[in-house]
């Protein structure tokens, strides 16, 4: 037993390790009153230790090996921790748990062999250090003086260090061994004595890495896996340790020697775990600080090329033969993330022509569902959803090149908190070259002012167009709109509707502007002091039903009636001319009303295209004076149904943004903080509401105790502000929901990438309203770790948790069209992720069906990461069950009630990761594939 072996000499006697005696190394060996210690194994004095072995060997020599020959070979009594060659120590186990359960004496004694062959005790008669002569440990328990198991464990590491205290210095020593082995002495107290607490299968399994540390307070800690388990990180705590080694001076001289050298030759390794994590940090932000040069370089690189100076103008469009028709929808479940599925179809344009030359400012005349919306929209180049077929072109441009055609919406979507000259401003920004100096984009923007006669409100916040805060009026809104096409410096400018909504004498000035424009050309793009004759530009507006005032402000008219063109010519009184000769002419023209001198031409118009919708349309080729006006090739006449999205992108798309990624990121950034500036009702909402309800929940759990119920009442704490989160991202929904028009527009007109724009969004929502709030008093008021470690690992953790549900909160919002259901399904997947965190239920117990779920839920991981992080402080438990007192490791009680793992924390932040990467690439998909602009 205790790891003897068998005499060479006698095979019927055992050799022992110190401490131990008898046939089978079972008994106690002490032979005297100078050692102490249950087996008198542990020296006192360096003559006892001259005397025990003067009484083994016969003399007083000790025989040194080769490199100690001739110094001091006087044996001595080590009394520290440290061990020199084999020591012994013996402790007082002096637990609660165990006491309320073995109450008599127990004490742990212990032989740590570092280096066998420099013992006194080395090949000594009788006795055993090590069979290998390698670094080991010999333990044994001692209850009420009888040997209860007994466990061995090599090899060994012995980590030392120094510290001065008021008594002098003193020294500290660990003990790493690596293959422990345990065994139980059968009906001992411990192994079956007594059969209510047999531990000889929790002994006999005892396996892995043993720990053994010893402290300046002769406190000890056996440490292991199952044993920290149950009894705290810092293992089962022994008292009242000595200490005691005979060993000569020489050994102690040679090794502290060497020791120190060591110890001035090298520092202190760093674990593994620590190495991990720093490389982690390290390669994020190395991969960081790579983007930001990569795209400095970028952003650098494109404002060093050479500029010289554009112009604007100049440009006519025709568009002949063009057809579209619009599927008709069918519902079904998709239509709640994607269009409608498609059947039959309805024509809304058939075969439509006309033309406009540059410096013209022309009016789309019809009634409602005419088609004049659709119509604007395929000149713009918009994305459609119906089938599409017909050409548009431009006549002046070389096959291949795009001229620039802006495009106003009916409906004003402005950025309501900033200025008028902020909002050109930053329109100008990505849409304009990155070579142009900002100063020249500066003074572009207040030519725009100036020209749109918006000089008195630059300065005024645009406020919401929809009436919910003041701002700037709706015609000033219209103009604003216009400007924000203008500073792209276009070619070509379409407009829906401008007049809509508008009173007369606004509508009338909308419509001056635009007439200027046609006539003057729009902005150049220049340098300083540069000069040049501006281009007109062709204007075309789709009008509802304009005043004679402003009829005749166009210079020429279209009219259409059923999707059918009625009219392409000059205005004024030419259509009404054109008319009425139809009238004269007779045959289909004969249902023409009659025109009465002095009536509204427009009225008139409108009538003739309500009333006699089945006139002819104008021959191809023809204006209203009978002049060859559009020329169309074969090759224009029919583009084989191509899908208008195609047909579109194909004449339209710019090949590139005018900004670089960079330059996006900054400019959009700017604008969030602007708002986020402006707008506090948001933010400190966010920061009012969690400190209310961190005070709230830190009063619930005012310094848990480290009872069984205080630890579940922290593990209640951490879930809740887990919860907390999870319904507070919801905000995150919302404001993509409220935000995805202005983005549907600015995307539209290639202002920026998708990326950037979901990039600047989740830093200005992510920091200031779930990373700030999120940091309250909860922590500090529940008395939860209170180390620096700790307290940066819990908060990790929670902004992981934050990121994952801000990005699914992103992908619902964009998703999801209505923003109803995306709420619901927040909601929804919230209350799954409470149910299967692993608080309210233990997931062992969830039947199989179920049970996988848990893998799909990031609260889980999170109350899990931040658990663990809490009981891996040193937590423990103090309680008393039905008068028996407990003081077990808190890991103990975590993996009984909620089953977490100890070692999943860093696999939980991996997990985390992988959550943020997935949902962010899925999230980054849908805005790029689907969250466009489709009319």
């Amino acid at each position: 037993m205790n790891y003897g072996e068998t005499s060479p000499s006698n095979a019927s006697s055992c050799i022992c390790p110190p401490g131990f005696g008898g046939a089978t190394c079972a008994q106690p060996g002490c032979g005297g009153t100078i050692f102490d210690g249950v087996g008198c194994n542990v020296c006192t004095t360096s003559s006892a230790c001259q005397v025990a072995y003067v009484a083994v060997n016969g003399n007083a020599t000790l025989g040194l090996d080769g490199g100690l020959v001739g110094l001091n070979d006087t044996l001595v009594c080590n009394t520290a921790p440290t061990v020199w060659a084999a020591g012994e120590l013996s402790c007082q186990v002096n637990n609660p748990t165990l006491e309320a359960l073995y109450p008599l004496e127990s004490t742990l004694n212990i032989l740590r062999t570092l280096n066998s062959s420099l013992s006194p005790l080395h090949n000594t008669s009788g006795t055993l250090l090590s069979p290998s002569t390698s670094s080991s440990i010999y333990a044994q328990l001692m209850y009420a003086g009888v040997e209860q198991f007994f466990c061995t464990a090599s090899p060994c590491t012995q980590t030392s260090s120094n510290s001065t205290t008021s008594s002098g210095d003193t020294t500290s020593s660990t003990w790493t061994c690596q293959n422990l082995s345990c065994s139980c002495i059968q009906n001992a107290t411990f192994c079956g004595g007594v059969p209510v607490s047999n531990l000889t299968s929790t002994i006999d399994g005892l396996t892995g890495t043993l720990t053994v540390a010893c402290d300046i307070t002769n406190t000890c800690y056996f440490q292991q896996d199952v044993i920290n388990s149950v009894f705290g990180s810092q293992g089962l705590s022994m008292e009242g340790c000595a200490f005691g080694e005979c060993v000569s001076q020489a050994v102690i001289d040679t090794t502290n020697a060497t020791s120190s050298a060591a110890a001035a030759s090298g520092g202190t390794e760093l674990s593994g775990g620590v190495i991990a994590g720093l490389a982690v940090v390290g390669i994020i932000i190395a991969f960081g600080l790579a983007v930001v040069a990569w795209g400095w370089y970028i952003q650098r690189a494109a404002r060093m090329l050479p500029f010289n100076g554009g112009q604007s103008g100049g440009v006519s469009v025709r568009w002949s033969d063009i057809s579209y028709i619009v599927q008709s929808p069918k519902n079904s479940p998709s239509s709640l993330i994607a269009k409608s599925t498609i059947r039959g179809g309805k024509t809304i344009l058939d075969s439509v022509s006309g033309s406009i030359e540059s410096g013209q400012l022309m009016a789309i005349l019809g009634p409602s569902g005419a088609g004049k919306t659709t119509l604007v929209e395929l000149i713009a180049g918009k994305t459609k959803s119906g089938q599409y077929t017909g050409s548009i072109t431009f006549p002046t441009y070389a096959s291949g090149h795009h001229p620039r055609v802006a495009f106003v919406p009916q409906s004003d979507i402005l950025p309501s908190m900033l200025t008028v000259r902020e909002a050109l401003t930053f329109a100008a920004c990505l849409r304009l070259p990155e070579a142009l100096p900002a100063s020249s984009k500066a003074a572009l923007v207040s030519t725009v002012i100036y020209k749109l006669g918006l000089d008195g409100i630059a300065e005024t916040r645009i406020g919401a167009t929809d009436g919910t805060s003041r701002g700037i009026s709706g015609g000033e809104a219209r103009r604003v709109s216009i400007g924000l096409e203008l500073v792209s410096c276009p070619d070509v400018l379409v407009c829906d509707e401008p007049t809509s909504g508008l009173d007369s004498v606004s509508a009338f000035r909308v419509v001056n502007v635009l007439k200027e424009l046609a006539r003057e050309g729009g902005v150049a793009i220049s340098h300083p002091g540069s000069h040049g004759h501006r281009k007109g530009v062709a204007v075309i507006c789709s009008v509802h039903q304009p005043s004679s005032r402003l009829y005749h402000t166009f210079d020429s008219v279209h009219l259409l009636s059923n999707g059918r063109a009625l009219y392409s010519g000059p205005g004024g009184l030419a259509p009404a001319r054109y008319f009425m000769r139809m009238r004269e002419e007779g045959g289909a023209g004969a249902d023409v009303l009659p025109y009465e001198e002095g009536y509204n031409v427009a009225d008139y118009l409108l009538d003739i295209a309500s009333e006699s919708p089945g006139i002819p349309g104008m021959p191809l080729g023809n204006n209203a004076v009978g002049e060859v006006g559009l020329s169309v090739s074969s090759e224009e006449r029919v583009h084989g149904g191509k899908d208008v999205e195609a047909l579109s992108t194909q004449n339209l798309a710019p090949a590139m943004y005018m900004a670089t990624f960079l330059t996006q990121l900054q400019v959009l950034c700017g604008r969030e903080w602007k708002v986020l500036r402006r707008d506090k009702t948001l933010f400190f909402t966010h920061v009012c509401v969690a400190c209310v309800l961190g005070v709230f929940c830190g009063g619930l759990y005012y310094q848990t105790g480290s009872t069984i119920a205080g630890f579940q009442a922290r593990v209640g704490c951490l879930f809740f502000m887990g919860s907390l989160i999870a319904f507070s991202s919801l905000s995150a929904l919302y404001n993509i929901v409220e935000i995805r028009p202005l983005f549907l527009r600015e995307r539209s007109n290639w202002y920026y990438s998708p990326t950037a724009w979901l990039l600047s969004r989740l830093i200005f929502d992510v920091i200031p309203l779930r990373i700030i709030p999120t940091i309250a008093v909860t922590y500090w008021m529940a008395g939860l770790a209170h180390d620096a470690v700790h307290f940066f690992k819990f908060i990790l953790v929670i902004v992981l948790y934050t990121l994952v549900m801000t990005l699914f909160n992103f992908l619902l919002g964009t998703l999801f069209r209505n923003g109803g259901i995306a709420i619901l399904l927040s909601a929804l997947s919230a209350l799954y992720q409470m149910t299967y965190a692993g608080f309210f239920v233990h997931l062992a117990s969830i039947p199989p069906v179920l049970r996988w779920l848990q893998w799909l839920c990031p609260l889980k991981y999170t109350l899990e990461a931040i658990s663990v992080n809490e009981v891996g402080s040193g937590l423990m438990i103090s309680d008393t069950l039905q008068g028996v007192p407990v003081n077990v490791s808190a890991t103990l009680i975590m993996q009984l009630l909620f089953g977490f793992g100890l070692n999943n924390y860093y696999r939980d932040i991996l997990v985390l990761f992988a959550f943020i990467a997935g949902l962010g690439v899925v999230v980054i998909a849908v805005v790029w594939l689907k969250v466009r602009e489709r009319r």
